[in-house]
């Protein structure tokens, strides 16, 4: 039968399998008003323990983005941005928040891997890599998305693992398919980024 996992499910079983470095679309993270919740997604605790690499469009961006960025930071987890020195906002390219790290290649993000995997460090590691500027939604028009599908999610009483797929198939009716039409397209675009920083890994391994 076919299933899926979440980030975290699927950390642990590349880890299992040997398996550094993975794509997805979008992180987990700090839920929007996570200070009276405490919804955090089990995707960053396990990017606290687990060495396996994830490349991403950023955390999905109904989530509470500073605060994932704070936490990530608190828990010893590398988050590099990928051609930019901004953190992606999953359905656009530029969240306004800068990183500390940036890589321009595949070969600069895999010798990050191989550093930090030489010197025994065992958290896994983000790079997150933006979908591309002419694939993005409209950032005004997905933000009023956000904000029109928050607050319906919050006068339903729609909490916890209700929240995430709520929000997105609303954002994506407000949107007229905009959102899921860049979720598609950052989701090719960090394959092809993740298979390249495999394969540069591999090399380096190899030398």
């Amino acid at each position: 039968m076919n299933g899926s996992t979440t980030v975290a499910g699927t950390m642990y079983c590349a880890s299992l399998a040997g398996v550094q470095v993975f794509a997805t679309g979008g992180l987990g993270g700090v839920h929007r008003g996570a200070e009276d919740t405490f919804d955090i997604s089990a995707d960053l605790t396990e990017l606290a323990k687990t060495p396996v690499s994830v490349i991403s469009a950023g955390v999905k961006s109904i989530l509470d983005i500073p605060k994932t960025l704070e936490y990530l930071e608190t828990m010893g987890v590398p988050v590099t941005s990928y051609g930019t020195d901004y953190f992606p906002d999953f359905f656009t390219s530029n969240s306004g928040l800068k990183t500390e790290f940036r890589c321009d290649t595949p070969e600069e993000c895999a010798a990050m891997i191989h550093a930090q995997r030489a010197i025994g460090l065992t958290t896994g590691m983000i790079f997150a890599n933006p979908v591309p500027k002419d694939k993005e939604a409209d950032p005004e028009k997905v933000k009023a998305a956000i904000d029109e599908a928050n607050k319906e999610c919050i006068e339903q009483g729609i909490k916890g693992a209700k929240v995430t797929p709520f929000m997105l198939k609303k954002i994506n009716e407000i949107t007229g398919g905009d959102s899921a039409a860049a979720n598609i397209e950052l989701v090719k675009n960090n394959a092809t980024l993740g298979a390249r920083i495999a394969v540069a890994l591999c090399k380096l391994k190899q030398n």
